[in-house]
């Protein structure tokens, strides 16, 4: 039952993940970026230090990683054995691990795939989740190529297990030097692991250094070229399985198209990010399809939106203006402002003001509940901001590792969380990020401070998000502004000794997220004192 209860969850919780890949000619400061939105409910993050084995020791393979119904320090079940190898390296768990003490970043992202691939835990004798890969590569590896060499060839000897239903998984992998995006998609139901088959379908393809991408849910691999090694990466069955299943014939004059090949059919939740990336960062590329609102009803117009194919949008692009942290972080907090996705902009919310005129209600929100779409008739949008936890990591070469590697981490929504700067060199997480209990409320967790924010917006939510962004933004800009120095007293600790730089970041960080949550706090307390319903005209 336990297992059957997971798997339903995950398969309610598809697809809202959204990751922006940024090379180190295309950032704003020469760092390396990949970030990832969305994620699981196991949200709480915490630092597993390095070890060394004995050889001949085996390591667990786990079921139920994004659980987050289990103690933090226990990783769900055990089904299967690999060999151990002779040393790890510290990371920082979560439901999907992100970044190891080597600047090694992975963000993740479930795609769909064809049916006839599709396989879960009951239906098949795979063991490797995507998510189970991701922690081994960062217990193993320092570098984006070896990453991406560990985790094709667990998925290949024991199997690629999909854990978010039965569908495929992307992931942007980067390091101080450079990016990839790996896409894995399942072999279906008939394998095993004496057939002497691999196990999984891959490919991965480099993304430019001055060139940015974006994961929507989707595939984005299109035309390989296998020789090209220095760009591409791909299994010896990448054709094989397509030609053994129709998907492709090797003898027409037609190219062979990863993105076209496996996946369905697009759909609408993939299209409309696509559009807002590439329409956002590289306006002038071509003439994209025109989605923002200009009349009251653009809305309810389907009928009239261009349907573009996959083809329209590419791997990636060179930007028009340079990203940093804070250009991602602005994405990830996107709800569609002024386009046809936008579930503010529905007529539904309007009401009359004092003269007559129609004005935008004060409980418009971004985020209606399922019960205020269904009252409302508000059809549901999918966006990038969504609940879960996240991240963007910033990766930068010419620091030391410890103080290179910034992960700016954050919990529940980002459109009302703050990202928390957490540093490589982190040997401990504050104890307000490491307890997350869903089922009852705790005072000593972050994520519970901000959910109760998030809740309490709904109280006038046009009016309270001010109040949000007027205590959240100047602190969190202060993290920003504060960077530079930070890096230089980290360093200047650092050539006394790694450890004392390490100590520092540590209480660095520590502070920075007690500080978030105390803000949270002190908010909470304002918004119910300005929006509590004795003063709503009940």
């Amino acid at each position: 039952m336990r297992t059957l209860c997971l798997l339903l969850f995950l398969s309610a919780n598809l697809y809202p993940c959204t990751d922006i890949i940024v090379g180190k000619k295309a950032s704003a400061d020469g760092s390396v970026i990949t970030s990832h939105t969305g994620c699981a409910r196991e949200c709480r993050v915490h630092v597993v230090q390095g070890q060394t084995f004995t050889p001949g020791t085996k390591a667990p393979v786990y079921y139920g990683l994004q659980d987050v119904n289990k103690p933090l320090t226990e990783y769900g079940e055990i089904i299967g054995y690999i060999p151990q190898v002779e040393r790890t390296y510290t990371y920082f768990h979560s439901g999907y691990s992100h970044i190891n003490a080597h600047q090694l970043a992975i963000g993740e992202s479930t795609m769909s795939q064809r049916k006839a691939l599709q396989v879960d835990r009951a239906s098949g004798k795979q063991i490797m989740t995507i998510e189970q890969a991701m922690v081994f590569a960062l217990q193993r590896c320092k570098t984006a190529r070896q990453a991406i060499r560990e985790i094709t060839a667990l998925v290949e000897k024991w199997g690629f297990l999909p854990s978010c239903g039965p569908e495929s998984e992307a992931l942007c992998i980067a390091d101080p030097n450079e990016a990839w995006v790996l896409e894995v998609f399942s072999v279906g139901k008939e394998w095993s692991p004496e057939n002497g088959e691999a196990g999984a379908i891959w490919a991965a393809q480099r993304v430019p250094d001055d060139h940015i991408a974006m994961i929507p849910n989707w595939s984005i691999i299109k035309v390989i070229d296998p020789a090209d090694t220095a760009n591409f990466r791909v299994s010896e069955n990448y054709q094989e399985v397509a030609i053994k299943h129709g998907w492709y014939d090797p003898d027409s004059d037609q190219p062979f198209i990863w993105q076209e090949v496996y996946s369905p059919l697009p759909r609408e939740w993939a299209l409309s990010r696509f559009w807002l990336f590439f329409s956002t960062f590289a306006p002038s590329l071509k003439e994209w399809p025109n989605r923002q609102i200009e009349k009251p009803f653009d809305l309810y117009d389907p009928y009239h939106q261009y349907l573009e194919p996959l083809s329209f949008y590419p791997f990636s692009v060179k930007p028009e203006k340079k990203l940093s942290v804070q250009d991602v972080i602005s994405f990830q907090r996107s709800v569609f402002e002024g386009t046809i996705y936008d579930m503010t902009f529905d007529v539904d919310w309007y009401i009359p003001d004092k003269q007559g005129h129609m004005t935008l209600s004060p409980l418009a929100t971004p985020f209606p509940t399922e019960s205020m779409r269904q009252l409302l008739d508000i059809n549901w949008r999918r966006m990038v901001s969504r609940g879960g936890y996240g991240m963007v990591a910033q990766l930068r070469s010419w620091l030391p590792d410890p103080i290179g590697g910034v992960y700016w981490f954050y919990l529940d929504n980002q459109y009302v969380s703050t990202y928390v700067p957490i540093y490589c060199g982190v040997e401990e997480i504050s104890p307000l990020y490491k307890t997350y209990n869903p089922n009852q409320f705790q005072e000593g967790s972050a994520r519970w401070a901000i959910d109760f924010v998030d809740n309490l917006l709904y109280l006038k939510w046009q009016e309270a998000i001010k109040d949000l962004k007027a205590q959240r933004d100047p602190l969190e800009n202060g993290f920003f502004a504060k960077q530079d120095s930070i890096d230089r007293q980290a360093l200047d600790f650092y050539k006394q000794s790694p450890e004392k730089a390490k100590i520092f970041l540590t209480d660095y960080s520590c502070k920075m997220m007690v500080e978030a949550v105390r803000m949270y706090k002190d908010l909470r307390n304002t918004l119910i004192t300005k929006y509590t319903n004795n003063k709503q005209r009940l």
